[in-house]
């Protein structure tokens, strides 16, 4: 998509200064829970997962705890959280995997996260970049893909499509960022339900305000 480079960066400046502190909204306190957060996310809001997790990271500290847990228990749990059953299966799995091939951490490389039940590159990327630092893709949440299709950043509809199409037009070092920032505008102004045009700062450069 020509163009789409200078475009793409004038996005992230517009956005760093309408949201200066965006970051993930999901509440952790160390790698294990933002992984367990992060696969509860799915097909959830992350406001349900923090009132969820308050009291399951009370109870389950470390991926020996998860690995342990009985199923019937971890699944009543998360059970608000949508597809608990298996949620809880991956988590439980997860944690097995993390005890007996990674010394019982969270293993922090793209390559042996994603070999995790229920970590695609979305959760890699969330728990990388947030729990270690280190920034090996774009992460394409639900609010990822619906406002970067609304922004014309890509035509895709398969998140890692999507980040291919957006790893190619953002700046490296702002792909971690990038994710927040858009997190934060899907939260807004930019939501499932409606297009707040006059309350974004992006209103003049989305085809999607166009005619508005």
């Amino acid at each position: 998509m020509p163009g789409s480079n200078g475009r793409a960066v004038e996005i992230i400046k517009r956005l760093k200064r309408a949201y200066p502190k965006a970051h993930t909204a999901l509440h952790f306190k160390s790698p294990v829970e933002l992984l367990v957060a992060t696969i509860l996310s799915a097909q959830c809001t992350d406001e349900r997962v923090n009132k969820v997790t308050k009291g399951l990271f009370a109870r389950y500290h470390t991926a020996r705890d998860y690995a342990g847990a009985d199923i019937a228990e971890l699944e009543q749990e998360i059970r608000s959280c949508g597809f608990f059953r298996m949620k809880a299966r991956n988590i439980k799995r997860a944690g097995h995997m993390i005890v007996h091939e990674f010394v019982g951490k969270v293993p922090a490389s793209m390559e042996a996260l994603i070999k995790l039940p229920g970590v695609a590159r979305k959760t890699a990327n969330i728990v990388l970049g947030n729990a270690f630092g280190i920034v090996e893709g774009v992460a394409v949440d639900t609010h990822v893909r619906r406002v970067s299709r609304r922004l014309g950043l890509t035509r895709n509809d398969k998140p890692e499509l999507i980040e291919q199409d957006l790893m190619k037009v953002i700046p490296r070092p702002e792909w971690f960022h990038f994710s927040c920032l858009i997190q934060t505008l899907g939260r807004d102004v930019c939501t499932a339900r409606k297009m707040e045009h006059d309350r974004c700062v992006l209103r003049d450069i989305c085809p999607s305000a166009a005619g508005d």
